[in-house]
């Protein structure tokens, strides 16, 4: 169960870094490549999908970091 979650742990890491590298900055940023508008139909559309797909993620790292550092995984 330890090695699933610390698996989890790595792939969820990855894309937190890639979710938050398609942000858009003031200055285009990342985010402005790819059409990413053209997947959520929108600019805001996209940028809301974005926030909450993020946002997601955040928090399944964060419920996996406590599950690795409790004491009933081990």
């Amino acid at each position: 169960m330890q090695s699933l979650l610390i698996w989890a742990q790595l792939f969820l890491s990855l894309a937190l870094i890639v979710t938050v590298i398609l942000h858009p900055a003031k200055g285009g940023g990342l985010g402005s490549m790819g059409g990413s508008a053209q997947i959520f139909g929108s600019q805001k559309g996209a940028e809301t999908g974005l926030n909450r797909i993020t946002g997601t993620i955040a928090l399944l790292w964060a419920v996996v970091a406590i599950l690795l550092s409790s004491s009933l995984i081990n």
